[in-house]
């Protein structure tokens, strides 16, 4: 139990530790690289953890020096696996997904599972696109969803359509392994693409480390067969997520604070964009090169469609509960297969708080400045609705986050840092 205490309006700075999405994928093609990548400022938590691990099951060597993790990549060409292995990946949704291709360019059998709640997030999508790629991957327990098992031979390649209604992770698995596969990959997307910035992140990775691609918006890619990842020095920046919890802080409370490792001109992670939400709702915000400086002030409800950055949902929410008048949060249905069902979670531990909160099937509608008080507030085992609480508890006494170690998911340094500023 974590009991959260009130702040005043500070003037502070936080150094923020590294992208955890962006991590996940720099780990993942250094390890299909031939050679030895050297990845700085990596994040180390709960998730990357078991991206790491999964690929030193499949050959990849991976060691800490200092500051730095190196990566021996297998150059695409893993060992044939005699026996089934088991690659268990808790409820880390991105490694599960990024993951699930990179096994198909494997030789062997493979049980990918992970937690109870793993196995209630929807995967048919991806594995419906790695079957027509030539990968013979199957349910073991409820059709279309975890855990899958992968006979696996390699990538044929080929063309497949995905549906980009419910994840940008399938598009990402699949660009992520497409320069193994034994012919060309083309990707049809039909629809609209959910989370489009983390497909941006993942090709930005891709071309960082020399793989090249075509792609037409959201709406189609190619990958050349025959392309090959080389090892780099990669540095990997400040993870805009885990800063939000700061700049909604500063919102609420009216404070100024800094968020040092943060690339706001260059970065390609989609959740910057959420500096542009504050100041709409009434914070000014000041972009540096390498920093972010928010100054809170006085809050007015907004109109959102946060479906491009699904993840500050859960931020925006404790934001506006302290806004004047009405904030719509809208084309977030995908939410609903997270680490939680989030809309459901913010709408239910919010309102214990005393918060007036109406749940949409795809988004959330928060009528905020009215009284809130403490109470005792469940997470459900996620790591962003625990963060959020975080915020609101910032300005409201009496808040106790049960469970609250689930932030090792993405932060595991998340409350000695609240604490201190």
């Amino acid at each position: 139990m974590k009991e959260i205490q009130p702040k005043k309006p500070v003037d502070t700075k936080v150094s923020v530790p590294g992208s955890k999405s962006m991590t996940h994928r720099a780990l993942i093609t250094a390890g299909l690289a031939h050679g030895e990548s050297h990845l700085l400022g990596f994040l180390e938590c709960e998730d990357t953890r078991y991206t790491a691990n999964a690929l030193k099951e499949l050959g990849v060597r991976i060691s800490t020096e200092g500051d730095k993790l190196l990566v021996s990549g297998v150059g695409g060409k893993f060992q044939h696996s005699p026996r089934r292995k088991e690659i268990f990946l808790g409820n880390s949704g991105t490694s599960y997904r990024l993951l699930l291709s990179v096994v198909g360019l494997t030789r062997g059998e493979f049980l990918i599972t992970g937690s109870p709640r793993m196995n209630e997030r929807p995967i048919s999508d991806l594995v419906g696109a790695l079957n027509q790629l030539g990968v013979e991957a199957s349910y073991v327990n409820q059709e279309g969803f975890p855990p899958v098992l992968i006979k696996a031979r390699g990538i044929a390649g080929g063309k497949v359509e995905l549906p980009g209604r419910q994840s940008s992770q399938y598009v990402s698995s699949l660009l992520l392994s497409a320069p193994y596969a034994k012919g060309d990959i083309e990707i049809e997307v039909r629809g609209e693409l959910v989370s489009k910035p983390y497909v941006d992140l993942t090709l930005d990775v891709m071309e960082q480390f020399g793989v090249r691609f075509v792609r037409e918006g959201y709406s189609y890619f190619r990958v050349a067969s025959g392309q090959k990842y080389g090892p780099r020095h990669f540095t990997i920046e400040g993870d805009v997520s885990s800063a939000s919890y700061f700049w909604a802080a500063a919102a609420v409370t009216g404070g100024t604070i800094t968020t040092e490792g943060i690339r706001p001109f260059a970065t390609r992670q989609g959740d910057v964009d959420f500096l542009r939400v504050l100041e709409e709702m009434g914070c000014r915000v000041e972009k540096q090169t390498d920093r972010v400086i928010v100054r809170g002030g006085g809050l007015s409800g907004i109109d959102a469609d946060m479906g491009s950055m699904p993840d500050m949902v859960p931020t925006l929410a404790a934001v506006s509960l302290f806004a004047h008048g009405r904030t719509a949060i809208r084309n977030v249905a995908h939410l609903r297969y997270k680490e939680s069902d989030r809309l459901s979670s913010i709408t239910l531990e919010l309102g214990k708080l005393g918060g007036l909160i109406e749940e949409l099937p795809d988004g959330l509608i928060i009528h905020g400045g009215g009284p809130l008080s403490g109470a005792v507030v469940d997470p459900n085992d996620d790591h962003r609705i625990a963060m959020s609480l975080a915020v609101v508890g910032s300005r409201v006494p009496g808040i106790k986050i049960a469970e609250a170690r689930c932030v090792n998911k993405s932060f595991p340094q998340f409350w000695e840092m609240w604490d201190r500023f």
